[in-house]
């Protein structure tokens, strides 16, 4: 869209949204019965977030999100793979999700799995909606809301194969760079600190409205499950945190999709 061909009048709020919208609108009907560039960069460089695109078969990482908690230069390689290690692999593994995996790998909406694997992956997948369908957001008040076990199970499959895939990135990272120092003052192990950095990225905090809003509309559920939940589900976690067996962050009935 071409920002400079709008004109906008500074009394004139309300108009100036709709002429944007317009505009937008029009700029995106130019690509109507073209063929798609699947080169394209799908949002601006200081957006903090990742992205993946089942069209391009790609994932973007905008300057916005390469920065604290997520990474920071001058971290231990152990916080920035909890923050954005997790984040990179949560976008990798969205290739592999209830959504992604009906994309071949040129972008093409095609049934590449025989029927063997895509009734395990249904299997293991709605494992993990009963699992976050359970939860019950303390920030929606009275109404005791659960989260939507089926709206999130694309991201909440995503979150638990990204946190998997860094740690065992940040274990093949150590034994080939050697120990990291501790953080002074925390008796916590790197691999500890990894999944603290985790946690941290998601700490959030909602009032009633947005939490009721939000668990019906967003695709992602509630910061505090996607700790949750996803700490729960891995084997990682419970070991480097000794969780005994059978405990709430370390339960006999794991749910694992990758």
């Amino acid at each position: 869209m071409h920002l400079e061909t709008l004109q906008f009048d500074e009394d004139e709020y309300f108009d100036n949204y709709v002429h944007y919208l317009m505009a937008s609108s029009n700029s995106t009907f130019t690509f109507l019965r073209k063929q798609v560039n699947k080169d394209a960069w799908i949002t601006v460089p200081t957006v903090v977030n990742a992205f993946y695109s089942p069209s391009g078969n790609s994932i973007s990482f905008p300057a916005g999100i390469l920065r604290s908690p997520f990474y920071d230069g001058d971290y231990p390689w152990y916080l920035n793979f909890g923050g954005i290690g997790a984040v990179i692999g949560h976008e990798i593994t969205h290739g592999f999700d209830d959504s992604g995996r009906q994309f071949d790998k040129n972008g093409n909406l095609e049934h590449w799995w025989n029927q063997e694997i895509t009734d395990s992956f249904k299997e293991k997948a709605q494992c993990m909606i009963d699992q976050y369908s359970n939860y019950v957001d303390p920030e929606t008040g009275d109404l005791k809301l659960n989260v939507s076990g089926r709206l999130t199970a694309g991201e909440n499959i995503a979150d638990n194969g990204g946190l998997k895939q860094t740690f065992r990135g940040y274990k093949k990272w150590a034994a080939a760079n050697g120990p990291e120092p501790m953080l002074p003052g925390l008796p916590l192990s790197p691999e500890q600190l990894l999944f603290v950095n985790f946690g941290q990225t998601w700490c959030a905090k909602a009032n009633q409205q947005t939490a009721q809003r939000l668990l019906f509309t967003d695709s992602h559920s509630p910061g505090r499950f996607r700790v949750i939940g996803t700490l729960s589900n891995s084997r990682d976690f419970a070991e480097v945190f000794s969780c005994p067996a059978g405990s709430p962050m370390n339960p006999h009935g794991k749910c694992t999709v990758w």
